[in-house]
């Protein structure tokens, strides 16, 4: 089936906060320039200002509350249903801040996608544009990834990679670097959409073949 013929994918996506990925997605869906639809966008915190950013695209928007550790396994059931009864082929982690269970992971791989504000493998979890300061690196980036139950740590697919300029805080670093990211995070869904990235396996294959590293684009800093 060809990328014209193919129906358009449905995509769940979880956010916590702002949502700025999700909303580049949402629009870059609704402009016809990815084969694919948003069907659903769930938050775990009523307060995140990305879903009222969905609801205003004309997409649904649900929270599913967080309720701490002890609450997990209902959290976790809750969007699953959720996610399952919107059809969703893939599920897409936009800034979606809780650590998914390696049940939930298990249960989409091959079918859920991250973002994370770092060259993987190096700074996985939090504060990674800080942690890039301290260490005095001279390059910085975005990752997109297929999600396993190690915590940023699976399949690689792109990478933005940007420079790191003296003089740089957090705020301007994490801007160019999130800047990026809204280039690369519909680039890598397009190519789910249109068929030329699938997981096989434990592995990822772009256009039939093994993908062993990631793909990468430099930005300058403009």
């Amino acid at each position: 089936m060809s990328a014209g013929t193919r129906p358009p994918l449905k995509l769940a996506i979880l956010i916590s906060g702002r949502g700025s990925n999700m909303a580049t997605i949402a629009r870059e869906c609704l402009a016809g320039n990815l084969n694919a639809e948003v069907r659903v966008v769930i938050s775990d915190s009523a307060k995140a200002a990305g879903l009222e950013v969905a609801r205003s695209l004309g997409i649904e928007a649900l929270t599913i509350p967080w309720q701490g550790a002890a609450g997990k396994p209902a959290f976790e059931k809750a969007m699953t249903d959720a996610i399952d009864a919107h059809h969703a082929d893939l599920v897409v982690l936009a800034g979606f801040m809780r650590i998914l269970s390696a049940q939930f992971a298990t249960r989409y791989e091959g079918r859920m996608l991250n973002i994370h504000p770092s060259l993987l493998p190096k700074y996985t979890g939090l504060h990674t544009h800080s942690r890039v300061l301290e260490a005095k690196d001279v390059e910085h980036g975005a990752s997109v990834h297929f999600v396993t139950a190690e915590l940023d740590g699976g399949p690689l697919v792109l990478q933005s990679r940007v420079p790191v300029l003296p003089g740089d805080t957090e705020a301007t670093l994490t801007a160019r670097v999130q800047s990026t990211e809204h280039i690369i995070y519909p680039r890598v869904i397009g190519l789910v959409a249109d068929g030329r990235l699938r997981w096989d396996e434990g592995r990822v294959r772009l256009d039939g073949k093994v993908l062993d590293m990631p793909l990468v684009e430099s930005f300058s800093a403009l």
